[in-house]
């Protein structure tokens, strides 16, 4: 018998290629954020531009896009273009913003969307607020295909949502408190993807947290129709067993849901249902969580956490690295049209490392 001799294994690598070894580490564009807000301009005591891009320098976001509904209202073309220049001034990172679906985001009378578009604007929506009326939705989906621009909405039929306070169910009935139906945000998207189907244009359902608007998407993707969506990382991370013990960290909106939901959310992103992951950053101050559940302010921070959380679940294998930095930079790029999302030779940009 003959002793097989020591392997030996020649890099293919060109000579003039540097080699880097990472020491285990992987190397990834920087991510992108696709919903951030901010209190620049009229609450900056909740957050500045420039403090909200420290935080997501921190945290390895390297683009942020801000939600317009500060005050006032980012509806017209010189408040796009106050927070494009502030944050030029910053300049850590790439910042760009919405401008609102409505007029004040009252949901009655859209705003100049080709003016905003053509100042920058890469959506369209009404921040935490959903575009309630089925005409107004029609008429935004079927203008915004002359532009090709993007209308984000928040899945909630309000009426459904009314005063409650965290997800329906037995939980909330333990608690005492006002439940809104998980049906609330199906039937939403639902509606839009019927108002989609008649009017074109491109859909983006922010924030999805339940099954059945999984399956509606997943769907309607398979119909051919353009609609994308993202989740954020406390809908696959928690489950409405945090709001117990009347935890005002964890009043959110859309509300925490069950835990077969938060499952789903994890699942939606691993088969590519879910487009992506937004950090959903909502800096709140501590008068206005320090309060009784039904009073206290929804939001939670997110810009610091939005990788590290979603690496948790990469460790524990409910996603792989390469679906966590398709829904943290890949897909973002590609619905915002933006440059990034991809390592190649001369890519617009930064990367990380991590």
């Amino acid at each position: 018998m003959v002793e097989a001799g020591p392997q030996v294994f020649i890099d293919a690598v060109q000579e003039d290629v540097d080699v880097v070894d990472c020491a285990g580490k992987c190397l990834a564009p920087g991510l992108i954020d696709m919903r951030v807000t901010t209190g620049e301009p009229g609450n900056e005591h909740l957050e500045t531009l420039a403090s909200a891009c420290q935080a997501a320098a921190a945290g390895g976001v390297t683009t942020i896009v801000c939600l317009p509904n500060t005050d006032p209202v980012v509806d017209d073309v010189a408040l796009l273009e106050f927070v494009e220049r502030r944050a030029a001034e910053v300049g850590l990172i790439s910042v760009h913003s919405y401008a609102a679906a409505t007029k004040r985001t009252r949901g009655e009378e859209m705003s100049e969307i080709g003016l905003l578009h053509e100042a920058g604007a890469l959506g369209f929506t009404d921040g935490p607020k959903a575009i309630a009326s089925a005409m107004v939705m029609r008429r935004l989906l079927s203008y915004s295909t002359v532009f090709g621009t993007l209308v984000i909405q928040h899945p909630e039929i309000p009426e459904l949502v009314g005063e409650g306070v965290m997800s329906e169910g037995e939980t909330a009935t333990r608690l005492g408190l006002a439940g809104i139906p998980a049906a609330a945000e199906v039937m939403m998207i639902e509606r839009d993807l019927r108002l989609l189907a008649l009017s074109g244009g491109r859909y983006h359902a922010s924030r999805v947290t339940t099954s059945a608007a999984i399956e509606v998407i997943a769907r309607a993707k398979a119909d051919g129709l353009a609609v994308t969506c993202d989740t954020a990382p406390h809908y696959f991370a928690l489950n409405e067993g945090a709001v117990t013990d009347y935890r005002t960290f964890a009043k959110v909106s859309p509300p925490l849901r069950s835990e077969a939901d938060r499952r789903s959310v994890l699942a939606g992103l691993a088969n590519g249902t879910i487009d992506a992951i937004a950090s959903d950053h909502t800096p709140r101050d501590q008068d206005s969580k320090r309060l009784p559940f039904n009073q206290a302010a929804d939001g939670v921070v997110g810009l610091e956490t939005l990788l590290q959380v979603t690496l948790e679940n990469v460790h524990n294998g409910a996603l792989t690295m390469l679906q966590a930095i398709r829904a943290l930079s890949l897909r973002p790029a590609e619905i915002l049209g933006l440059p990034g999302g991809r390592l190649t030779k001369g890519s617009a940009g930064r990367s990380g490392d991590f």
